[in-house]
């Protein structure tokens, strides 16, 4: 016989839908043109840095080493402080990058039905011992980050935006994210808005603050081999991140991974217990730098396209799609969904998730429920983060996904 939890797996198949001949990917990223791989100058950072009207940014080879290099450069300015306070939902690659740096994970949990962190677990979690508190704009939506600055304040942390999924987006008074916290980072990973494969930048509002994170990244080693790595993943990414390259490089592993019962392979979430750290070349700096012009442009075709399409899912009973706080200006590289039950999530993503339609989820679990993490995360009493996983899914909102797959993908959503 079956075992309890095989037999509430949902089974990954897509009965009532016809697979689509192309893939349509989860996140919707910047597609890069042959022109772009051309040489070029190694301009990146201060590209984007002009772009967004932020101080200067520092290149890391990818977001959760820029987080890494912040926690190291703060550990070293707070050396009695060891804790980090991170949403109990988020990236499973911060709990890997806190303890690296050799500091104590702190989580706290969510607003009901919310990506921000609740205010009173919040205050309960920072005290004397707290180095930093990791507010996070999760799904390119802008996060509440005054209230952790207000907190941080108290008791004398710092505060890191966690802007990974968010390059771009701006909070109410037109500012970028990632720079009202004493820190900040955002992800330049394969399917973000603007893509090297894997890169990461990082910002700083305090000069002093700002040269010590340059000098900590200016002693990261540079390693020929992991260039020449991300050389050839990133061709490939400009080969692939296309309708019909995604059936090949995303869809066909997501349908193995999702066959045999593995959801965290199949989203993602399976990541090596350390961080590499080594330079970015010129190579895919230019590459990169040629792509920048293009982005405000892609960001807000996408922020046009997600207005139109947000008052049909609204119309969906029992559907909460995640938003931005008055005035604020996020991101929209997917919708993040809050279904009424487990049951109904899984119902619409057992058709949609093996169907090529773009619809996954954002993460597994909330952080103290992956078996991979037990030795790095603390359990924790985090029942707002663990509905989250368990009631979320994530749609894709590339420019790729037609009038007609987003009234397929309505229809099926609608079918409680």
């Amino acid at each position: 016989m079956p075992s309890r939890r095989a037999a509430r797996r949902p089974r990954y198949a897509a009965r009532m839908l016809l697979r689509r001949r192309h893939e349509l990917p989860p996140t919707a990223g910047l597609p890069l043109r042959l022109a772009d791989l051309r040489p070029g100058a190694p301009t990146l950072a201060d590209d984007i840095a002009a772009l967004l009207g932020t101080p200067p940014l520092q290149l890391t080879c990818s977001g959760t080493a820029a987080l890494l290099l912040t926690l190291a450069t703060l550990r070293e300015l707070a050396p009695r402080r060891r804790r980090v306070v991170v949403p109990a939902y988020t990236c499973p690659l911060v709990a890997i990058a806190v303890r690296q740096a050799g500091l104590e994970l702190q989580l706290c949990d969510l607003r009901p039905g919310h990506y921000d962190m609740d205010p009173s677990a919040l205050r309960a979690a920072c005290d004397e011992r707290t180095l930093a508190i990791v507010p996070t704009h999760l799904a390119g939506r802008v996060a509440d980050v005054d209230d952790a600055l207000a907190v941080a304040r108290q008791v004398g942390a710092y505060v890191i935006e966690d802007a990974a999924q968010a390059l771009g987006a701006r909070r109410a008074d037109g500012t970028s994210v990632g720079l009202a916290g004493d820190a900040g980072f955002f992800s330049l990973a394969a399917g973000k808005g603007l893509s090297i494969y894997e890169g990461g930048l990082l910002a700083a509002r305090d000069p002093a603050l700002r040269e010590r994170l340059a000098r900590a990244a200016a002693g990261v080693p540079q390693r020929p081999d992991w260039e020449w790595r991300r050389r050839l993943e990133l061709l490939g990414y400009a080969a692939l991140y296309r309708p019909w390259g995604l059936r090949l490089a995303y869809g066909a592993p997501l349908r193995r991974a999702l066959r045999r019962g593995d959801e965290i392979a199949a989203v993602g979430d399976d990541f090596p217990p350390t961080i590499p750290l080594h330079r970015v070349g010129r190579w895919r700096q230019a590459v990169g730098s040629h792509a920048v012009p293009r982005l405000p442009a892609f960001l807000a075709q996408l922020s046009a396209q997600a207005q139109r399409r947000l008052p049909r899912l609204r119309q969906i009973g029992g559907i909460d799609v995640l938003d931005d706080p008055a005035g604020a200006c996020g991101t929209w590289p997917f919708f993040l969904l809050l279904l009424p039950d487990r049951r109904r999530r899984d119902a619409a993503l057992a058709q949609l998730w093996p169907a090529g339609y773009g619809a996954s989820r954002l993460f597994i679990h909330a952080l103290p429920d992956y078996p991979y993490l037990a030795d790095v995360v603390p359990a924790a009493d985090v029942p707002h983060a663990r509905d989250l996983a368990a009631r979320s899914l994530s749609l894709g909102n590339s420019p790729w996904l037609t009038d007609a797959d987003f009234e397929t993908i309505c229809g099926v959503l609608g079918n409680g």
